[in-house]
């Protein structure tokens, strides 16, 4: 019943001032909304990097032909020629943190169907690799080990080459040119879109290892070996151990530049997505300054709202009103412009979240917990900026209250 009663009482009294009311709502709405909308963005935003890591592969340690300093002159990555099958076998068979492994023998090349042409990237692998790299084929299937053996003309194609090759026809069994090398598509390759650096994933065609090297590129080497951790954990052993193992088998003494590199795309993706956390907390933080501003407006209006009834509250007082249900009364008011504003602000930021998500595609995830966080934040403010006007008020002598004019 009390409470009811102080609900009333302040809804009534707000509602002497609408606009003025209503422009003090306005502050904590926007403080309120704008922290939603930015916990929103930041998970979206978290989700998707989560999710590029998803797509870079099954714990993917990847070793990649480096580059060496020869008389003083440094070669690239990927300049060396002794990244061998012999060093992918022997990280398969001695590295026990390494559950798979796939070569990979990768260029540039032309590829050509009818009078369709495309400049693309292929890559030659095993079919381990598109376990490695989880990457699925949704049509069709995989080259097979006796493909290799064979160095087959088959190729599993991305979805760019198709659309620029095949536009709406079926591509399995057609034969396309590969450096004039007739290849027969067996499958098509599930859609990952762009990578991280905005490289188009689906722009490439994949064949076996040994058709690379022996009817492609002419090279008896690897510029790549696409390894598979059997667990998150087991990433950084499996780097240490991979080390070890290929300094030993390239004859490389410590303290010399090793002919490889081992490059861990996860580390990549995990900084951005710490980048993004951060970037995240901080624009919480400018929302936080503009719920700030919004208690103070309560402070102020409140402030107001207690000099203008001075002459009311010396009657009530009076009358028999204690301290403590004058503060009560005061109080209340307060929370109440701050719980307004608040419910305001969460239909405020859940429909701003949609919006934006749908201008930038991301599917859009409302934190149940962060509209609760926001809810309690909302009385929150109602009570710490309301609490000196409510006990200014409380404190007043009655005699001089009543004399006020």
């Amino acid at each position: 019943m009390l409470t009811a009663f102080i609900i009333r009482q302040a809804l009534r009294a707000l509602s002497r001032n609408k606009l003025r009311s209503a422009l003090t709502v306005l502050g904590v709405m926007i403080g309120i909304g704008a922290v939603i909308c930015v916990v929103a963005i930041g998970t979206a935003g978290s989700d998707r990097i989560q999710e590029q890591l998803g797509l870079l592969g099954d714990n993917l340690v990847w070793v990649e032909a480096g580059g060496r300093n020869v008389s003083g002159v440094r070669t690239g990555t990927g300049q060396t020629k002794t990244l061998i099958m012999d060093d992918l076998r022997a990280i398969a068979a001695q590295v026990s943190e390494i559950r798979a492994c796939s070569p990979q023998s990768d260029g540039r090349v032309q590829v050509i169907y009818a009078n369709q042409n495309w400049s693309t990237s292929y890559r030659g692998v095993t079919p381990e690799y598109f376990d490695v790299r989880k990457w699925t084929i949704i049509e069709g299937g995989s080259f097979t080990n006796d493909d290799v053996d064979r160095a087959s003309n088959v190729a599993v194609i991305g979805g760019t080459i198709r659309d620029v090759l095949f536009g709406t026809d079926d591509p399995l069994g057609k034969v396309i040119r590969v450096k004039g090398l007739p290849t027969r598509v067996v499958g098509l390759l599930q859609s990952k879109g762009q990578s991280t650096m905005g490289q188009d994933q689906d722009d490439v065609i994949m064949i076996p290892y040994t058709t690379a090297q022996k009817k492609v590129n002419g090279n008896s080497w690897l510029d790549d070996v696409m390894c598979s951790a059997v667990s998150r954990d087991a990433i950084d052993p499996a780097t240490d151990s991979i080390t070890k193992l290929m300094m030993e088998r390239h004859h490389i003494r410590e303290g010399q530049d090793p002919d490889f590199n081992i490059r861990r795309p996860e580390d990549q993706i995990n900084a951005q997505l710490e980048a993004s956390r951060t970037f995240t907390l901080l624009l919480v933080a400018v929302a936080c300054v503009s719920l700030l501003v919004g208690g103070i407006g309560i402070m102020n209006v409140m402030l107001v709202s207690v000099t203008e009834r001075t002459r009311e509250i010396g009657i009530r007082m009076a009358v028999g009103a204690t301290e403590g249900s004058i503060q009560v009364q005061f109080l209340g008011e307060a929370v109440m412009l701050s719980l307004v504003g608040g419910a305001a602000g969460i239909l405020l930021g859940v429909g701003g979240s949609h919006l934006i998500g749908g201008m930038l595609q991301w599917p859009m995830r409302i934190s149940l917990g962060a509209i609760a966080t926001a809810a309690a934040f909302s009385v929150a403010v109602g009570v710490f900026f309301g609490f000196y006007p409510a006990r200014k008020a409380s404190r007043l002598d009655p005699i001089e209250a009543l004399r006020f004019e």
